[in-house]
């Protein structure tokens, strides 16, 4: 057990001491790849070699701090570098030489067209003069000196390697290799589509310590943070104090080539950025305005003192309001309009309680009047005096009673449509009869004929129709078999009362429609 204790304490000691070694070694690799802004680097967005929507170019066409030419569109949404038509090129630079060494710049793109393949590509360029506007070189200028990233979608070797992103240097002496998409002269790259995708594609591209590093994001989710490598490469000597720019073109093919965002960032390393001035330029704004006032109340003094009679003058304060009394005066006079609402509110409300009153009286008056009244019935043969059923006392109708005189209004009317057609069918046939027996010669006898004879049955069937419907109606009016059956020839209701009990009905129906379509519209409005 001595011997295992002490050779694992020897292992323990030789572990510690091998430790801080690979650390030290580990963290030298890691600060080799480690992003700029993980280092404390101090990072500054530079506005005036940028671009991005809303109101991305002015009324006037033109992009603040940027020029453009060719056939280059700039709207307030995007820059449209090359429209999707043949054999376009088009390029936009900016205005002013880079004030700083390192740099970081994103750029959101889109390369859509109709075709399966498209032509030409884009360009980023980063040269120490700006270049053409329909050069041969993705629509700039061939032979630059500086770095080029070409988003190439067109395959003129023939070799199916592309859409290809590609980082090309030149030092203004090369020509660019187009037979072979400048394979031979390519620092790095890698092949990636960036042609018709559902969300803008998107391309980082950084340049720190002499390391260019380019990220993608091939545009198939809506994450703006889902960048992948794409190319690195270290020991790049890049000019200083260069421009930047994005260039486009097209050939036998065509791609609408927009840009929405050029966003660039400038890397300072830590404590070699200059100083905020801004505390210093409000100190020297705020003692301008002081030296401002003090020089108006001379002027002020100054002016009394040369008229000493225009007192009047101090009094024109009172003819301007302040803040707080044009507040105070807007309150009153919103609560005085409230007020008037209110009040015309109140008046109308009285004008339809009014109404509503008088409504409820004369629908009263109507049903204490139809309620009061008895309409006395003729005796019938057995000598009892038949009644109608009885109102309700007090003003006051339930719905089953008005419901009850509704259907015995309809059975009425129905029935009395067709007391009218027998009555008509009748006068029609003895009317014929009568023509008839006019035109028979007056010294002979007339026997009653075949045709006569049925005429006569006829009448006697629909008198019995008559007598049926007469029946039927006192049944339904409740009116005991009995009764109707031992009622003598003569008619047991004369016409005055009926069209009197026909009147009343039709009266309190009409009251009663009126009353519940006001009473509707009452809750309507209220409610």
């Amino acid at each position: 057990m001595d011997l295992l204790s002490r050779r694992n304490m020897l292992l323990l000691r030789s572990f510690l001491l091998i430790l801080p070694l690979l650390v030290i070694k580990a963290s030298g690799q890691a600060n080799t790849n480690v992003n700029p802004g993980q280092v404390g680097v101090h990072r500054r967005f530079e506005y005036k070699y940028s671009f991005k929507p809303p109101y991305l170019a002015q009324k006037d066409g033109t992009v603040p701090f940027w020029e453009y030419g060719g056939n280059a569109i700039a709207s307030s949404e995007m820059v449209r570098v090359a429209p999707s038509l043949r054999s376009q090129k088009g390029a936009i630079w900016t205005k002013n030489q880079l004030n700083f060494d390192w740099w970081e710049v994103e750029i959101v793109f889109r390369v859509n067209g109709r075709g399966r393949i498209g032509a030409d590509g884009l360009a980023f360029w980063y040269t120490t003069q700006k270049g053409d506007y329909n050069g041969p070189v993705f629509g700039s200028s061939d032979r630059w000196n500086g770095l080029g990233i070409f988003f190439d979608s067109f395959d003129n070797d023939n070799k199916h390697n592309n859409p290809y992103i590609m980082a090309v240097l030149n030092d203004g002496t090369k020509q660019f290799d187009h037979a072979n998409d400048g394979t031979t002269q390519l620092l790095s790259g890698c092949l990636r589509d960036f042609r018709n995708k559902p969300f803008p594609t998107r391309a980082r591209i950084e340049y720190y310590n002499n390391v260019l590093t380019v990220l993608f994001h091939n545009g198939m989710t809506n994450n703006n943070d889902d960048y992948e490598m794409c190319l690195r490469a270290d020991g790049v000597q890049l000019p200083k104090n260069g421009y930047f720019g994005l260039s486009a073109a097209t050939g036998g093919l065509a791609d609408d080539h927009d840009v929405y965002h050029f966003l660039t960032t400038s890397l300072h390393p830590a404590g070699q950025i200059v100083e905020n001035k801004v505390p210093q330029d409000n100190e020297k704004l705020s003692q301008e305005y002081k030296e401002y006032q003090e020089k108006l109340e001379k002027q002020k003094q100054e002016y009394k003192k040369d008229h000493p009679d225009e007192k009047e003058e101090e009094e024109w304060d009172e003819f301007y309001e302040s803040e707080n009394q044009r507040e105070l005066r807007q309150i009153w006079q919103g609560q005085s309009q409230i007020f008037e609402h209110i009040r015309e509110l109140s008046r109308k409300m009285d004008e339809v309680i009014g109404r509503q009153e008088n409504t409820l009286s004369l629908v009263s008056r109507g049903l204490g009047a139809a309620a009061g009244g008895v309409v006395q019935q003729p005796p019938a043969a057995g000598g009892a005096a038949q009644q109608p059923p009885m109102v309700g006392v007090g003003g006051s109708i339930s719905r089953a009673e008005i419901d009850l005189m509704v259907a015995n209004q309809n059975n009425l009317l129905a029935t009395a449509r067709e007391l009218r057609s027998l009555i008509g069918d009748i006068h029609a046939r003895t009317d014929s009869i009568l023509q008839q027996q006019q035109r028979a010669p007056s010294g002979q006898v007339q026997s009653a004929g075949y045709d006569v004879q049925a005429i006569i049955n006829e009448m006697r069937d629909g008198m019995n129709q008559v007598k049926q419907g007469i029946t039927h109606v006192g049944q339904k009016l409740g009116a005991s078999p009995q009764a109707q059956t031992a009622c003598p020839t003569g008619n047991c209701v004369g016409v005055t009362l009926f069209l009197s009990v026909t009147a009343v009905q039709l009266l309190l129906v009409f009251l009663y429609t009126i009353f519940k379509s006001r009473s509707e519209a009452q809750a309507k409005k209220f409610y």
